[in-house]
């Protein structure tokens, strides 16, 4: 019989998809969310952290982010 898990796949650069990793290991081990790393750049998480992830990348790459001074 074949299990199946419902859950988003991320395909992302490998400095990514550490943070990802390093954000999931910041957890307690009841919010974990991976469910699988597939290899250095794929993922596949829980559904219901999409948005969080999203939200985290999105703050991470704003501040990593050049802007030239006025």
């Amino acid at each position: 019989m074949v299990n199946a898990i419902k859950g988003v796949f991320i395909s992302c650069d490998i400095p990514m998809a550490q943070f990802i990793v390093n954000m999931n290991n910041s957890m307690p081990s009841s919010q974990k969310f991976i469910i699988h790393i597939l290899d250095s750049t794929h993922l596949f998480v829980q559904p219901h952290v999409e948005g969080m992830i999203r939200s985290a990348v999105a703050e991470f790459r704003d501040q990593n982010s050049y802007e030239k001074p006025a």
